[in-house]
């Protein structure tokens, strides 16, 4: 039996006014069949694991194996990732349960979920798709990058085993490999063709532009059918990378200096603690490992049943990723320990070598240096070598270097240094390094592909779920989309193609995404209501999350996102952005500072993404004159998308007289029904307009 509308308002609807409420539930969802969907023509995934891996393969990305053991290394070890469990329990947690259970209480992607709960905060889920966009057009070049290293590990040897010959005849190398690196050079000259500076925009790599029209084909045909092709490919994709990374751990620790590599990482410097700048890396790596802001993580729970325990699986998902973190760390710095040791040792022997070449006209002082077999070069141990260096080293002229292995472990271990020069380094020190290469760029392509999945369905799915000519429409969408991003996306395959990628993932999505979340946080926490959402999950779930979250959404996480958006924001003006670029002539890496050309046009693209929120706000408070002047004033204050609700004794005793009706009623967001539900907290000025109506 339905309850009775109250007075003058068949549906029972009414709402305050200057308050801002929103229905986020359909009629009777949660009531219905278990583990069934409330919307019997919106796509559901086939099982819950095909939903768990697909918010694993999203979240867990590129980044978790590149970027954290990275920031971990460089900010104190293991107390970087202590800061980090814990921002990620007070920050990332609360903010990715808040999207999971935004997604699946309305049921559509982020333009609707945030269009339902206030008209004015709409323009936040149109700035997520347009990051979405950005993101997706550079995070593809780098599926790109790892298609071409995958082919070219068919190779025996690697083709960046060795410098090339300049010319066969002489056998003399290419000078800019010569002085930096077989691997080095093959990123840079046969991979990119790299310019010096991002000014020299030059001409575009036709191989790489092939690789990203496979990359785009590839992403296309996964998602041309929505989640249901999607959902399929996630068994393979989110799977394969963990048996990867397991299979390099068991190889890595077997490695010489592998232990080294691990204890340099996770060795706890708490001193770091005390620089702000390692709280906001700290913070950032949360916010961006677990996807928030995207809309992807709301697409993807818009897809499941009604009642399926989205706290649960904001834990589970937040602890898979925070693993996985650590385990790329294991993986990464045992091979990045092994090719220092490795580097180191080659150093420690040629030293020795032009030791024994010093002593070579009187033989019998050999054995006078000290701690040092100086006839057996490959027998002397990095400390002996290290401890007499340090004693006669600078005595005997600049012939000699220092061997040591803190700063080996400090080159190219940062983004694609790491995975495309470093770590393929390291791999060409294995037997069956043809393998291991393949197995290594498999993984990459594995990894950027299920993170593609989840930002095209950031994009595609709020745009078919609010406009219907789309949703009908959907291949033709997905095909325009990856066809139109192939197309944008051939700025990143020129010759100076990787600056840009690099001045896009640093800047163009980064802010807008942090604005974006602090917007998700204020429209949940403040403008609908925490205790309303918290009410919204219980009767979802059934069952009521901890109050706790109420105060992280509306104080630590939101005062959180407000302070890294103010030290991004501060950190661009007092410190002009700059880039890490090439010099063909110098054969090493160099800083420059962006021109201003590229900092208008960075400046631009942050505008374009968060350009819709002023549109849907202006738009929303235009909407709101004309409707004040079209209806009539005793109709005005049944206009909104807010429910009362009676505190009724018994349902059986609802009299069909509105008057008859015992008890106060109060507003919730939930359609009224036969169910008694918990009163909400309201406004003293709402409550006296309510008892009078009543």
């Amino acid at each position: 039996m339905e309850k009775a509308p109250l007075p003058g308002d068949e549906e029972g609807r009414r709402m305050s006014e200057g308050q801002a409420e929103a229905r986020l539930l359909e009629p009777d969802e949660g009531r219905g069949q278990e583990g069934g969907s409330a919307d019997p023509t919106r796509p559901a995934w086939g099982s819950k694991l095909q939903y768990v891996l697909a918010q694993v393969g999203f979240s867990v990305g590129l980044g978790n194996v590149w970027r954290f053991p990275y920031l971990c290394h460089q900010n104190g070890g293991g107390a970087f990732l202590l800061l980090y469990v814990l921002l990620l329990g007070f920050i990332g947690v609360p903010l990715f349960f808040l999207e999971l259970a935004a997604g699946q209480c309305v049921r559509q992607g982020s333009i609707g979920v945030w269009g339902r709960i206030s008209p004015r905060l709409g323009g936040v889920g149109f700035s997520s798709c347009v990051v979405c966009f950005f993101v997706a057009l550079y995070y593809n070049v780098i599926v790109a990058w790892s298609l071409f290293y995958l082919g070219s590990s068919f190779q025996d040897p690697l083709p960046w085993e060795q410098c090339p010959f300049h010319n066969n005849r002489t056998g003399m190398y290419v000078k800019e490999c010569a002085r930096s690196s077989p691997t080095t050079y093959f990123w840079f000259r046969k991979a990119l063709d790299i310019t010096d500076s991002i000014d020299d925009l030059g001409h575009f790599n036709a191989v790489m532009s092939g690789c990203l029209l496979a990359a785009w084909a590839i992403v296309c045909l996964a998602m041309i059918k929505g989640i249901r092709s999607s959902s399929k490919v996630m068994y393979f994709s989110s799977v394969f990378p963990y048996v990867v990374l397991l299979c390099f751990l068991a190889r890595g620790l077997l490695l010489d200096g592998a232990s080294e590599g691990i204890v340099y990482m996770f060795y706890p410097r708490l001193q770091i603690w005390g620089e702000i700048q390692v709280w906001r890396q700290a913070a950032t790596q949360v916010f961006f490992a677990l996807g928030l802001g995207f809309g992807s993580v709301i697409a993807y729970s818009s897809y499941n049943p009604p009642n399926n325990n989205c706290h649960r699986d904001a834990l589970v998902v937040s602890v898979i990723n925070l693993l996985t973190s650590i385990l790329a760390s294991l993986v990464v710095f045992a091979m990045l320990g092994f090719r220092a040791k490795s580097i180191t040792m080659d150093c420690v022997v040629r030293n020795v070598n032009l030791l024994a070449e010093l002593w070579h006209p009187d033989p019998s002082q050999l054995a006078s240096v000290p701690w040092l077999n100086v006839s057996e070069p490959r027998s002397v141990t990095l400390p002996q070598y290290s401890q007499w260096f340090l004693q006669y080293g600078a005595q005997l002229g600049g012939n000699f270097t220092d061997c040591n292995l803190e700063e080996e472990m400090n080159k190219g271990v940062e983004g694609t240094g790491l995975a495309f020069i470093a770590f393929t380094e390291a791999m060409t020190l294995f037997p069956g390094s043809p393998f291991w290469s393949a197995l290594f760029f498999l993984m990459l392509l594995n990894l950027g592909l299920s993170t593609m999945f989840g930002t095209m369905q950031g994009i595609l799915t709020p745009l078919t779920d609010s406009f219907a000519l789309l949703g009908r429409r959907r291949i033709l969408l997905t095909v325009g989309s990856c066809v139109l991003g192939f197309a944008l996306g051939l700025l990143f395959t020129q010759r100076s193609g990787n600056y840009f990628v690099t001045m896009f993932d640093d800047y163009s999505a980064t802010l807008p995404l942090i604005v974006v979340a602090v917007f998700e946080t204020v429209a949940v926490s403040w403008v609908y209501g925490a205790d309303r959402f918290l009410d919204d999950i219980e009767r979802m779930i059934r069952w009521r999350p901890p109050v706790l979250y109420k105060y992280l959404w509306r104080f630590v996480c939101l005062f959180a996102m407000l302070a890294l958006l103010g030290a991004s924001v501060l950190r661009m003006l007092f410190k002009r952005p700059t880039y890490t670029a090439w010099n063909q002539h110098m054969a090493s890496e160099t800083t420059l500072e962006y021109p201003g050309w590229a900092l208008a046009f960075l400046c631009m693209f942050m505008l374009v993404a968060l350009l819709p929120l002023p549109i849907a706000y202006l738009h929303a408070m235009l909407r709101s004159d004309a409707d004040a002047h079209t209806v009539p004033p005793e109709q005005q204050e049944l206009q909104g998308d807010g429910y009362l609700e009676c505190d009724w004794a018994e349902p059986e005793s609802i009299s069909s007289s509105p008057q008859e009706q015992a008890g106060p009623c109060r507003a919730v967001f939930l359609p009224p029904g036969t169910d008694c539900y918990t009163r909400l907290p309201q406004h003293e000025d709402y409550e006296e307009e309510e008892d009078t109506a009543v």
